[in-house]
Parts: C-alpha cells; sequence; structure tokens
C-alpha cells in the first residue's frame, strides 16, 4: 500500500509541475473507465457500442461481458490502435497499400488479415490463401474478422483461436515487460507464460520501416515467450524443428556476416574454407532477419557473434504481414522479385536487388553457384 501511495504522489506531483501529461496506459493500470462500464451508462447514454463504434449495439441494460465498453476484448482495445494513422496504431486501412512504417517495422500490420490473397507461391492466382494466414487471427467485430477457420488451435500447442485478443498477449492493466507483453508467471485463459522478453522498440512515430542503424532491438526471451502457445516449435520440444532460442554458433554467424545478398554471394564464391559473400561483421546486421543478443541496442549495425541466438522473430513478426505464417519474407517463394506477383498483394521490400533469393540464405547460404535470370519473374 505504501508503494502505491507513493505512486500517487509521484502522479499527482507530475501533474502540479505541468509535465506533459502521461499516455494512456503509462506507467501501468490506465483509468478505468477507458475500457470499462460499471453501470454500462454515461451521462445518461448507454455504453454498449455496435461493432463500428458508432452507437450502441444492445438494449440499454444489456452490456458487454466484464464491463467493456465494446463486445470484446479486441474492439476494446482496436477503438484506438485500430487506427491508420496514429502513432500507436496496430492497424491500417487498406492491406494492398498500408502504412509502410507499420508494415515493415517490428510487430507488423494486422490489416493483412484483411486480405483476399497473400499466396505468391505455385498457383498462388488460382489457388487463393485468405489473409487469416497472415498471422495472429485476432477476433474483431469492429475490423470484422473471424477465428482462423483451419487452425482452430495455436500451432504446436493448445491455445484456442476462437479466444485470441489483443489481450491475449498484451496486459492492459500494466506490465513492466516490453510493449505491456505479460510477464513470467501470468496466466491468460490457458496459457501461462514461463518467460519474460527483454527489448527496446524504434519510436512508434517512426514513418519509415526499418533500418540497418534503426531497428528494435531484441535482447533475450522471446523464444520461450512464444512457446506459451507453440510449445512444439521450439527448444526442447523433442521434435525435428528448426532450432529457436539457441546460440548461432561460430558457423551460422560467420555466414550471417559475410552473406550481403545473392548477387553478391554469386560474385564471391566461398574461399578459403568461408562461405560466400564479401559482407563484414561491423555492418552485417540485417533488420528483416533479426536475432537476439544482450548487447544489442536499436542502432546497432554489428551482425551476431557466435553467442547471438536465433530466436521466433528473426523469421517471423507478431502480428500479421502479407505473407503465410506471418513470415517477415515469403517462405513459398524462389526470389523476393515473386513477391505480390501472383496475389497481387503488398509487396514486402527487397534489402537486396532483383536476383534475391530467399533471405533464409542470410543465416543458411545456399544460392553462392546460383544463378538470378532462374528464378527473377
Amino acid at each position: 500500500m505504501k508503494a502505491s501511495r507513493l505512486l500517487i504522489l509521484a502522479a499527482a506531483a507530475v501533474l502540479v509541475t505541468g509535465a506533459p501529461a502521461l499516455a494512456f496506459h503509462d506507467g501501468g493500470v490506465a483509468y478505468c473507465n477507458g475500457c470499462h462500464t460499471m453501470h454500462n451508462s454515461s451521462n445518461g447514454q448507454p455504453m454498449n457500442f455496435n461493432a463500428t463504434g458508432t452507437g450502441p449495439g444492445l438494449p440499454v441494460g444489456q452490456g458487454y461481458p466484464d464491463l467493456l465498453l465494446f463486445a470484446n476484448k479486441s474492439d476494446t482495445c482496436l477503438r484506438c490502435h485500430g487506427t491508420n494513422t496514429a502513432s500507436y496504431g496496430v492497424w491500417s486501412a487498406d492491406p494492398a497499400a498500408p502504412n509502410v512504417a507499420r508494415a515493415n517495422r517490428g510487430a507488423g500490420d494486422f490489416v493483412f488479415l484483411q486480405e483476399d490473397n497473400i499466396n505468391d507461391g505455385r498457383g498462388g492466382a488460382t489457388n487463393p490463401i485468405l489473409g487469416h494466414a497472415a498471422g495472429h487471427s485476432v477476433v474483431s467485430g469492429i475490423k470484422n474478422t473471424v477465428a482462423d477457420p483451419v487452425l482452430t488451435t495455436s500451432p504446436g500447442g493448445t491455445f484456442p483461436a476462437a479466444g485470441l485478443a489483443c489481450t491475449s498477449c498484451h496486459d492492459p492493466h500494466g506490465t513492466s515487460s516490453y510493449r505491456l507483453l505479460y510477464q513470467d508467471g501470468q496466466r491468460v485463459d490457458t496459457a501461462l507464460y514461463t518467460s519474460t522478453i527483454v527489448a527496446e522498440g524504434i519510436a512508434l512515430s517512426t514513418t519509415v520501416g526499418e533500418s540497418p542503424t534503426n531497428h528494435n532491438a531484441y535482447r533475450s526471451g522471446y523464444s520461450g515467450w512464444c512457446g506459451t502457445c507453440h510449445g512444439n516449435f521450439h527448444q526442447r520440444s523433442s521434435n525435428l524443428i528448426h532450432p529457436s532460442g539457441e546460440p548461432l554458433g561460430s558457423d551460422i554467424a560467420t555466414v550471417y556476416n559475410l552473406y550481403n545478398g545473392t548477387t553478391d554471394c554469386i560474385a564471391n564464391p566461398p574461399a578459403g574454407g568461408l562461405p560466400c559473400g564479401s559482407g563484414v561483421t561491423a555492418t552485417a546486421y540485417l533488420p528483416q532477419v533479426p536475432f537476439e543478443d544482450a548487447a544489442t541496442t536499436t542502432t546497432s549495425t554489428a551482425g551476431p557473434t557466435s553467442d547471438s541466438r536465433v530466436a521466433c522473430m528473426s523469421c517471423h513478426r507478431a502480428h500479421a504481414s502479407s505473407a503465410p505464417n506471418a513470415g517477415r519474407w515469403d517462405f513459398n517463394i524462389l526470389g523476393m522479385a515473386a513477391d505480390g506477383v501472383n496475389s497481387g498483394s503488398y509487396r514486402i521490400p527487397n534489402p537486396y536487388d532483383g536476383g534475391q533469393r530467399s533471405l533464409c540464405n542470410k543465416c543458411h547460404s545456399k544460392d553462392e553457384f546460383d544463378h538470378p535470370e532462374d528464378f527473377t519473374p
């Protein structure tokens, strides 16, 4: 109780001194009636809004679960975070023309859940993959998105898709963890988180995507944290899976640091026992293929060491992308130039030239003897 009083006094001091007002979630718990209504009314008006947020959706007295102002948890969040223009928005207006900064930075953009096709692989034009496969399919009446109809539980786990909401990952009542993400020991529905993410993000007001000198800094915790719901895809699961949360080792770190794109790799084939490429460690960092390291910062340009770790976010974005499975690049196409061609979806920016193969090669370098003309559309 004493600590709570100190926090209240500190907040009061800020107000008295005329300092800038805190943002809604700053300092932890936001003000309660920002999300809840105790009596389903305010100034004599019902607070149970419809899906569009323009007016009452239920008869007066029939409020929503948990005394929320909107029909579900995600809609309560998206009435503020669903905006296209605000720096704290997570949902652009048009999947074909998203907010470029949001689509190419950090967690990505939920708007791709509304795409009619994200399949740029074989038969992509006639065999569409719907937007529900673009990432975490949060259920929202405001955005007209429903639970994933194919993956009814989390891949590699048992979390129910029908219950997926913004608050499945973020704690609206406050936590000291990065982006209000749940911390070790917190339970949400059937999920018990057993890790805390340590990271630093670039400014939300940034108007461009990530760059080698301005990017999120992933320090620790991601794979164990994501494993809360996707555990069979993660280390210690005893399954034959891609490693995650594990050190890269000297071999992979060397590949990452030397690799500077397919064209450069072909021009500088393996020599002297080293992989292909002319890259140097000091400038090897590629924000499209990040790694986890306790020493990284938002302006770090150096590539990994053998102790740096591969993690879920090395290949995926947490919200959604215009590639299946929230991929940072499309895993189903031969070259980056093919992105968006078959599907007509938003083209994920290519960090190299038109002859670039999959960005899996940043760590695995399997294109040293390729010919770019063989896979450029």
